[in-house]
């Protein structure tokens, strides 16, 4: 090979390594991602973020609402679906029909019993005018019937889950335990609800077919028209259900100790029957407060003239207390319990 064929080749090779060199380069950054983190590009994004920013806002929001429509629509379902089994069952609907009869049987005796003299005992006030059956009926079956029905319902309430083998599904479903529990006593209280406003309607009806109404003698001997009347009726409803309440608590508690559901209805009865013997020993009159059946009576408030707010006020806070303290062992007890079956 000549020198001028070497001095060609030797320029050429030099000519083209330049190229090879800045291939890897181009390679390693593209053209498009350097423009994307240029100075001027960079502060594109910077409008976009407050608008991306209030768009996320704008879904997150919608979305909790949905996620919180759909929880409270399933507990919604659950405690419909809660409600229509127990007042499905044939035994609470025969309870109920006793609770109904019960009232009906009282108006009869009293309207049999007032052919005689009955001076200016109770019957006589029943028998004056039929708006009186009411709080008669109250105070009758507040000591053990209404107890007895809310004693059933509520000491099955989880004992009754556990021997059918039921709990442990209900536990698995996204309700929860705490959930669960909840849901059982908001069933208890309607149940008691339904139980007390059943006694006033029937009491309400057979008073108005077998007696004369129209306004009504208190206990403190003032007379009130008749839709006052029924608006204390209406008080009496509500605060026998507060009190039947304070008992499906402290029912609902004996049942999470048990997989027996006769046994905490039985429990829950036995608490009843000795709390009303304790009332009334005159030497234990310093526990008396403390006992939640000492304050079942003071629905009587409601019977005078103002109002015994003060005496009914203090059965609440009763009740409440008893409603927190054992509806607090119930929740503790559950959600430490071992559901294997």
């Amino acid at each position: 090979m000549s020198v001028h064929e070497n001095g060609t080749a030797v320029s050429q090779a030099p000519s083209q390594a330049p190229p090879q060199a800045r291939s890897p380069g181009r390679e390693e950054a593209p053209t498009a991602p350097q423009e994307e983190r240029s100075p001027a590009h960079a502060t594109e994004p910077a409008p976009r973020g407050p608008s991306t920013g209030r768009a996320t806002g704008q879904a997150t929001g919608p979305a909790t609402g949905r996620t919180t429509g759909r929880a409270t629509r399933h507990l919604t379902r659950l405690l419909a679906s809660e409600i229509g089994l127990t007042f499905r069952r044939p035994r609470n609907l025969a309870m109920l029909g006793v609770l109904a009869v019960v009232p009906v049987l009282v108006g009869i005796a009293v309207r049999v019993a007032s052919d005689g003299d009955v001076g200016g005992s109770i019957i006589g006030q029943i028998a004056g005018n039929g708006l009186m059956l009411t709080f008669a009926a109250f105070g009758v079956m507040m000591p053990i019937v209404l107890p007895l029905t809310v004693a059933v319902v509520a000491g099955d309430a989880i004992a009754g889950e556990a021997a059918q083998g039921t709990l442990r599904y209900l536990l698995v479903a996204p309700a929860g335990r705490t959930r669960l529990l909840a849901l059982k006593y908001a069933n208890v209280v309607v149940f008691c609800l339904a139980a007390c406003a059943l006694v006033a309607l029937s009491a309400l009806a057979a008073g108005l077919v077998l007696f004369p109404a129209g306004p009504v003698t208190l206990l403190s001997g003032v007379t009130i028209p008749a839709a006052d009347a029924l608006l204390r009726v209406g008080v009496v409803v509500l605060y026998a259900t507060a009190g039947l309440a304070a008992l499906g608590a402290v029912a609902l508690a004996v049942s999470t100790l048990t997989e027996a559901p006769i046994g905490a209805v039985a429990a829950s009865v036995v608490l009843v029957v000795v709390s009303q013997v304790l009332t009334a020993i005159p030497q234990l009159a310093a526990v008396r407060p403390f006992l939640l059946t000492s304050w079942w009576s003071a629905f009587d408030g409601a019977l005078r003239a103002p109002v015994a707010f003060d005496q009914m006020g203090q059965g609440l806070l009763a009740f409440a207390a008893y409603v927190l303290v054992f509806g607090s062992f119930a929740w503790s007890r559950l959600t430490s319990k071992d559901i294997t079956a």
